[in-house]
């Protein structure tokens, strides 16, 4: 009776589990729900569904009018331009694919735009990359500046441009130190451990008249190259077309080959040394690597090309003191966008190159040992 009545006052007894026996505990609101309580509130948000996070905007058609400055412009290269991020493949997809519209039209790769015709840009989702970073700001020296173009003196080991490994090129590093110049682009491209002139377009009209100067051929482009060997010709012009291709490794190559595009450098010679000779080399095609190509072609291969050159000799040029390639955009003759006068832009021998120069004339003035 006693325990009936201890129960009913809810004065329970106290229960104890016998030695050795393992208790039985229960968690969260059940334990609560059985001692006949409520749940507290974090066993209650415990219990709680999630709830779902929101999802991400989804991107949207995106309608773009073109203005002045694009107009001319191919439609496949406004697309790379403007939608940062999108690989080429993908571009080139949606083109194909008529997602692509320019004034309600499909449009063809090859297209050339109009001022006042709308694309229309399908939804894109840009992949973002958690290890970004910004371009860090760069001076390069400048060899002249006016409102339509920027022209400096690339030194070499600098990429032109982001990509293939490297993250941030002279493009960017430029952009970043120059934010006002917004439409800021490569008019041509130098290779990675060439120096010299390196032109770059403010305005997108600019841009689209060089570009079809130098697809005409009517800009004169003169190189400085120290090559391997005797060159005997004053005066040689290599036809030799150009495929290219791609190594095990990945890197961009090509080789002299019938299936290859047509090719045309025209050579000079400036000074000769007993190990070597300084040429002047005018391209009168813009294939990739071309000086290089031809000039390995023709037996005589570019001082320190790690490409397309001996080893032997780079590694007897590295213990005379070059540390670099030989190969230096010297001269660049063009018409000016805006003006239409004629201009010529040189850059300097670097003195790195320069100063080997004077290693060469100082080791051919030695007396000859008896």
């Amino acid at each position: 009776m006693q325990l009936v009545n201890d129960i009913n006052q809810g004065n329970r007894p106290r229960r104890t589990r016998p030695a050795g026996k393992p208790s039985i505990r229960t968690e969260g609101p059940a334990r609560k729900r059985l001692a006949g309580g409520r749940p507290s509130a974090a066993a209650a948000l415990r219990a709680a569904p999630a709830e779902p996070a929101p999802a991400p905007a989804e991107p949207a058609v995106r309608h773009l009018v073109i203005d002045e400055g694009s107009a001319g412009q191919r439609i496949d290269n406004f697309l790379v331009r403007t939608l940062k991020g999108v690989p080429k493949s993908h571009i080139y997809r949606i083109l194909r694919s008529g997602e692509v519209r320019v004034d309600g039209g499909r449009a063809r790769p090859e297209l050339k735009l109009a001022a006042g015709q709308t694309v229309r840009v399908p939804p894109l989702r840009v992949a973002t990359r958690d290890d970004a970073s910004p371009a860090l700001p760069r001076d390069f020296p400048v060899l002249h500046e006016d409102a339509q173009l920027l022209i400096v003196d690339k030194p070499a080991g600098v990429a032109v441009h982001g990509g293939s490994g490297i993250r941030h090129g002279l493009i960017e590093q430029v952009r970043a130190a120059r934010p006002e110049l917004r439409d800021l682009e490569l008019v041509h491209r130098l290779d990675r451990e060439t120096s010299g002139v390196l032109l770059l377009a403010k305005k997108r009209s600019a841009l689209r008249r060089l570009h079809d100067e130098l697809r005409d051929g009517a800009t004169d482009k003169h190189y400085l190259a120290l090559v391997d060997g005797r060159w005997r010709d004053d005066k040689r012009a290599v036809k030799a077309p150009l495929l290219k291709y791609v190594t095990a490794e990945g890197e961009r190559r090509v080789s002299v080959s019938k299936d290859g595009q047509p090719s045309e450098t025209v050579f000079r010679l400036l000074r000769r040394w007993p190990q070597a000779c300084l040429l002047d080399c005018e391209l009168l095609t813009g294939r990739t690597h071309q000086i290089r190509a031809h000039l390995a072609h023709t037996g005589h291969p570019v001082a320190h090309d790690d490409k397309y050159g001996d080893y032997g000799w780079n590694h007897e040029l590295t213990r005379m003191g070059l540390k670099r390639m030989f190969l230096h955009a010297a001269r660049m003759r063009f018409t000016h966008p805006a003006s239409g006068e004629a201009m010529t832009v040189e850059a300097p021998l670097p003195p790195a190159l320069a100063g080997f120069v004077e290693r060469l004339d100082a080791l051919a003035a030695r007396p000859a040992e008896a």
